[in-house]
């Protein structure tokens, strides 16, 4: 891997005013220009797709599979959605115009906030990257971007791509560790985007207030995993096994802990070890489709959980590897520590319930979650828990998929986090909406103008 240079505050403040001169010049508010910036980004994205894959594999140790279906795809879709669609989103949208407004005629245009600020995590270190840079591009923004120094691999990769592709006053990407983050939040943003963990967002929103600079903050959260006495076991299991052994469980929406009605908990949790095993083989530990722990401070965490607790299933650990097995842990209490922060790795806590009302009245005291997950039957239970809680997302009988779908939003709400992005939404998250009246001079009506001589015909009108 190459060394990485040292980035001083002067450099970083060339940076920005470098990419303020080149939006300045109003190249990047061309529709043509930003779809042609979004094929060269589609082309290298293809001609370097063994690359990251590789790289996923170092760092994450991320099957090429599963590299391609949760990073390189979504990424491909991305860009294939914006390219469909951009002129379409960036013409001027007519609205309604209410009488009194009259002969004038109303439209909202979208244009670039300016420069953007994208940081990113190291879970989906290329997907959580290159998604949110779409948008901007698709926008009209110039960009600097942040990998996370914690999945180096891929962020040499991405650091290759982008120096390729883009000039340095249009995109620019930054490695290095929390220095350059710090650096970096010292100066103005006309937006910054970040994903990571509520802590973290907390810094960035108060360093975003100093300059008024809106924030989109894509968080975490302890994502609720409910299933129900009705629910089809078979498939449940199948696919909360499946949404937890995705990139080892460290991902902001997996099922962080399990809600099931008491009287189908044993045949549930059997069918769900099943699945682990058919997925990953009786060895785990050698499959090439189960991950690693990012690091040794988070499998240490990780590893703090499972003692002194009722493992039905799993706990295998190897500190050298950052192995940690696919893991139940029965009879667990809401005090204990694992409910106490979002667990992030390949460990599924579990509670049981009576009454549907108790998972409801848990779930909402506690902060609202990126995502929450009910399996049932019944439509009315379900119509219960969709309407009774508040979550960024929500599946139905499922698990992970409702980021899939570029035409639903994805975000959170409270403590998970604010603003949503995916296809259309990730345009307007870069986008200002800007409202304008057009006023014709052939007629001059004389009910606004002071000294209001026709205030009754103005009341009537209002």
């Amino acid at each position: 891997m190459q060394k990485i240079k040292p980035m001083t505050p002067e450099n970083i403040v060339n940076i920005i005013a470098a990419q303020r001169h080149f939006f300045a010049s109003h190249q990047t508010k061309s529709t043509d220009f930003r779809i042609k910036n979004l094929q060269k980004l589609k082309a290298a994205v293809l001609r370097n797709e063994a690359k990251i894959a590789a790289a996923l594999w170092q760092d994450l140790h991320k099957s090429a599979e599963e590299a391609y279906l949760t990073e390189t795809s979504i990424v491909l879709q991305e860009i294939d959605n914006h390219i469909k669609n951009l002129k379409k989103w960036t013409k001027p949208k007519r609205v309604p115009t209410p009488l009194h407004v009259l002969p004038s005629r109303s439209y909202l245009y979208a244009e670039p906030l300016g420069v953007a600020l994208i940081i990113a995590p190291w879970n989906y270190p290329f997907q959580l990257l290159i998604n949110p840079l779409i948008g901007a591009i698709s926008a009209g923004c110039c960009v600097i971007l942040k990998p996370s120094p914690f999945a180096p691999h891929i962020a040499e990769v991405m650091e290759q791509i982008i120096h390729e592709i883009f000039s340095a006053e249009y995109v620019e990407i930054l490695l290095g560790g929390k220095e350059i983050n710090d650096i970096l939040l010292q100066n103005k943003f006309d937006i910054i985007f970040f994903t990571g963990s509520p802590t973290t967002g907390k810094i960035i929103a108060k360093a975003a207030a100093e300059f008024m600079t809106p924030v989109v903050l894509e968080l975490g959260g302890k994502s609720p995993c409910i299933v129900a006495e009705d629910a089809n076991l078979d498939v449940a299991a199948k696919r909360i096994a499946w949404g937890k052994i995705i990139n080892a469980g460290q991902t902001c929406i997996a099922p962080d802990y399990l809600f099931v009605h008491h009287t189908v908990k044993e045949k549930l949790l059997q069918k769900i070890v099943d699945n682990f095993k058919e997925m990953l083989g009786e060895n785990i530990k050698q499959s090439q489709y189960f991950g690693r722990i990012i690091h040794a401070t988070a499998f240490e965490r990780l590893n703090k959980y499972l003692q002194g607790q009722n493992i039905v299933f799993g706990g295998e650990t190897d500190a050298q590897e950052r192995y940690i097995s696919p893991t139940l842990l029965d009879n667990i209490l809401p005090e204990n520590p694992i409910m106490q922060e979002e667990i992030f790795g390949p460990i599924l806590p579990i509670m049981t319930y009576t009454q549907l009302s108790e998972v409801i009245d848990f779930v909402n005291k506690n902060e609202k979650p990126l995502a929450l997950y009910f399996f049932s039957e019944d439509d009315a239970k379900i119509n219960e828990i969709l309407t009774k809680t508040s979550s960024g997302g929500a599946c139905v009988n499922d698990t992970l998929m409702h980021i899939a779908n570029h035409h639903l939003p994805f975000g959170g709400v409270g403590n998970s986090g604010m603003g949503a992005y995916h296809g259309h939404f990730s345009f307007e998250i870069f986008s200002h909406k800007k409202a304008v009246v057009r006023t014709p001079t052939w007629v001059d009506l004389p009910l606004k103008y002071t000294p209001f001589k026709y205030f009754d015909w103005i009341k009537k009108i209002l």
